[in-house]
């Protein structure tokens, strides 16, 4: 196990070498961010493909792994993230180290017993991180490493993945041959409770998760990072994971929020609203489709369309930047449209609202809301955190 030492005085385990503090400042690439290091503006490498927009923010401390090797061109490594006081580990090379100290020290409850026989197995045309046998047992074992969470809800993928939809429907089939198949995922957030896929980006990944739970075995295991980044195998914890949220949730319905810019100030006649100033920035609107959510966002997405609601004349002048859809059979929208006006530096009277009585559905931003906590915070309450509080007095699998 590569850069691992074990710590004097406990079982924690190092699976870093020596760490500085860095400031983030951006990331140019998916693979490459920028930071302050020690009064100087560094590169380094990011071995996390993930979006990691919440947590990635202009400001948050990064934890940086200086590599002295001749061959590479960036010097440092950000290994982790810190949010709310604890570090996330982003480095998702040495998530298949993590695992295997996990099960070694029989830290996975279900996988007690369980032997690392071989990594990096090739079955078909597909490979799967490990090979555990238990006597005669023999098990594959798929990880993935988990960094998207609310205050009590983790939740896999922050990205759309085919490959990981691929892995489940693969190791299902395998499963109905006789060989027995888990995925582990490891999520690097201490304070989580409970695990869902995240059927607001994936929803092909959680509709696959529901199919395959009778035959392949789900482990959620939350791990908790010290402040030397040492992990202690104890100190883990396995997350509930209520599927049957997805039952009733997990449908082509809901409400969204879509990111527009407008590079200049400028005047947009909007059907009956008539002509509106529209400053430089960054807009937010919410809307809903309580069917056919995935084609309402589509539309929104193109240009050339017939105008009927409010949104269609800004878009026709606007830069589409994002879509953020929250899957849910309730209508949030207004509710949405309440929290975003608290958030907004600005909004814009009446915009998106004749049906409702709320002020606006459209709000103004300064900066791109995806480099905001507040907006952030906002958007894991509704596709997180309001399931837990919703099904709290429901029995939970």
């Amino acid at each position: 196990m590569a850069a691992i030492a074990l710590l004097t005085g406990g079982n924690a385990l190092r699976f870093f070498g020596s760490i500085e503090k860095g400031t983030f400042l951006s990331r140019p690439n998916r693979f490459v961010i920028t930071c302050s290091l020690g009064g100087r503006i560094v590169k380094a490498f990011l071995p996390n493909p993930g979006r990691l927009t919440e947590l990635l923010l202009p400001g948050a401390t990064l934890y940086l792994e200086e590599v002295k090797d001749e061959n590479r061109d960036l010097p440092f490594t950000a290994v982790a993230v810190e949010r709310d006081g604890e570090r996330v580990v982003l480095h998702t090379h040495r998530t298949n180290d993590v695992a295997r100290h996990l099960m070694e020290t029989d830290s996975v409850p279900g996988l007690e017993g369980y032997q690392v026989v071989k990594r990096e197995v090739q079955t078909g045309h597909s490979r799967f991180d490990f090979l555990l046998k238990k006597g005669r047992k023999s098990l594959l074992l798929e990880v993935k490493s988990c960094t998207l969470f609310s205050k009590r809800m983790a939740m896999f993928p922050d990205a759309v993945t085919a490959r990981g939809t691929r892995h489940l429907r693969h190791l299902a089939r395998l499963a109905g041959s006789g060989t027995a198949c888990a995925v582990l995922f490891l999520i690097h957030w201490s304070r989580a409770e409970c695990f869902l896929p995240d059927f607001h980006t994936d929803p092909e990944f959680a509709r696959t998760m529901l199919d395959v739970r009778d035959k392949v075995s789900f482990f959620p295991m939350g791990v908790r990072w010290k402040k030397d980044l040492s992990l202690r195998a104890s100190e883990s914890k396995l997350l509930r994971v209520p599927l049957r949220i997805l039952e009733r949730e997990l449908d082509d319905r809901g409400s969204y929020l879509l990111i527009l810019r407008i590079a200049s100030d400028e005047e947009v006649t909007v059907g009956g609203l008539g002509e509106i100033k529209f400053r430089r920035g960054y807009y937010v609107y919410v809307g809903s489709a309580m069917k056919n959510l995935t084609r309402r966002i589509e539309r929104h997405r193109r240009l050339r369309k017939n105008f009927h609601w409010h949104i269609d004349y800004l878009r026709d002048s606007s830069e589409f930047l994002a879509a953020l859809p929250v899957r849910s059979e309730d209508d949030l929208e207004c509710e949405i449209a309440a929290g975003m006006g608290d958030a907004a530096d600005w909004t814009v009277p009446d915009f998106g609202s004749s049906d409702c009585s709320c002020p606006s559905h459209l709000f103004g931003f300064e900066t791109h809301p995806l480099n905001l906590a507040p907006f952030h915070h906002l958007l894991q309450h509704f596709r997180m955190e309001r399931l837990i509080d919703k099904y709290d007095d429901r029995p939970l699998p």
